[in-house]
């Protein structure tokens, strides 16, 4: 796979809804896959919404549907249909075999049988087992709230060390994208292993879906930053704050990606509330040039560059152009606003900024945010409140990695390194 925007992921751009037509969800679901797979582009947009026509038109629709080979081998059978209702809507994911691994598409229908959302993405793992009877802590569920007077809410799940609090607690903050509480990656969820790795140690850590992943709908049109990742953790840092056995002067946000570049952002808008930031796999420069970056890092990974992959370059750069200078533009179904504000973000100064403790973790495999980042942290941020660790055999994930760094590594079993995890847990222990 060496295309990290080859995904269709188009917000799923949704109206309220309380009634369904007729036809069976997952027989609908099945027909646009049907058609995609006949090269029927022009009839599998007719099943969109006149908002996902806008976003994904039947030329799009087949350049990244035609993609997926090329990425990942030729296609195989289809596993059976699941289908799910939120909020008035029908989602129906349907497994798709390859030959170089397994994804999963995700169709999302209003009322009207209209396809509103279309994600083709790694399929998900298995479920997590529960912890161990014996384990030092427990799991249970936890719900950030949000919007007006907290009448929605994130689901999540706080791992709570046993025996006598108050302890103190992480809050786990995603990296891009619309990501899940365990921030599962194929067959790798870092979130969970953090959250489990640090509360057998003592340490309470709470981890919640994305909102883009469990509220797509709350993403059409123009939003911000702050909506799509700030202003949740805030939420989640004041609820976790009010929980019996958590100690209010001991919670710390642990950024991954660009949770990370965020960290400082979000402990300017938590009111006092933290005591400290983890920034694990930051960056610091323009997220536009490092998305450029990456993508001609995957695309010359096998020592070459074919005209299509150079055509795939081009455009991805004349996007990146036309977002930084006009708002109403889209990249990767994400406006032009987004973009240019994300862009703004200055992640040192704001880090300097909160006067809070910080510890910044980076792996030596990490092909996402690389070398230079790391040293724009250690250039930005000196003095004793400050500290450092390089793992130079993990990747982006915080897990081994061997070889030079793809997207393949992704889909390789791993857990992130018990090493870091302790650093973590050794690090807030000595906070006073």
């Amino acid at each position: 796979m060496k295309r990290l925007s080859g995904w269709i992921s188009a917000m799923l751009l949704m109206t309220s809804a309380t009634s369904f037509a007729a036809d069976a969800p997952a027989t609908l679901a099945t027909r646009l896959l049907d058609q995609l797979d006949a090269a029927q582009y022009s009839a599998a947009e007719a099943m969109f919404s006149a908002e996902m026509k806008a976003a994904v038109p039947a030329d799009k629709l087949q350049a990244v549907w035609e993609s997926l080979p090329a990425q990942m081998g030729a296609a195989g059978k289809r596993g059976d249909a699941q289908t799910s209702e939120a909020e008035g809507f029908r989602i129906v994911v349907i497994p798709l075999e390859y030959a170089k691994g397994r994804l999963q598409a995700r169709i999302v229908l209003d009322k009207d049988d209209k396809v509103v959302g279309f994600l083709v993405q790694p399929a998900a793992p298995p479920p997590a087992t529960a912890p161990a009877v014996d384990a030092a802590f427990i799991e249970q569920p936890f719900i950030v709230p949000i919007g007006p007077e907290g009448k929605n809410g994130l689901p999540g799940t706080l791992a709570l060390p046993k025996g006598n609090g108050p302890f103190p607690a992480v809050v786990l903050v995603h990296g891009s994208g619309p990501q899940d509480r365990d921030e599962t990656i194929g067959p790798n969820r870092p979130f969970l292993d953090i959250a489990r790795g640090l509360a057998a140690q003592g340490i309470a850590v709470l981890r919640y879906e994305k909102r883009t992943h469990a509220r797509p709908q709350d993403f059409s049109g123009a939003f911000s930053i702050d909506d799509e990742t700030t202003d949740d953790a805030v939420a989640a840092l004041a609820a976790l704050t009010a929980t019996a056995g958590i100690d209010a002067k001991h919670i710390y946000v642990l950024g991954h990606s660009q949770g990370g570049m965020l960290a400082g952002r979000i402990a300017k808008a938590s009111d006092g509330k933290l005591a400290g930031l983890v920034l694990l796999a930051a960056p610091v420069r323009p997220i536009l040039d490092i998305l450029a970056e990456q993508n001609r890092y995957l695309v010359s990974l096998d020592g070459s560059i074919s005209a299509e992959e150079h055509a795939h370059l081009d455009a991805l750069n004349a996007a990146i152009a036309k977002v930084r200078r006009d708002p109403d533009a889209t990249l990767m179904n994400l406006p032009g606003r987004f973009w240019q504000q994300l862009e703004q973000v200055d992640p040192v100064a704001d880090v300097r900024g909160s006067g809070l403790p910080v510890l910044l973790l980076q792996g030596g495999r990490d092909f996402q945010v690389v070398d230079a980042e790391w040293q724009l942290w250690k250039k930005g941020l000196q003095g004793e409140r400050y500290r450092f660790h390089h793992y130079p055999a993990l990747n982006h994930l915080g897990i081994t990695s061997n070889g030079k760094g793809g997207m393949a590594e992704y889909e390789q079993p791993g857990h992130v390194d018990t090493g870091l995890i302790d650093d973590i847990a050794q690090w807030i222990k000595a906070r006073p």
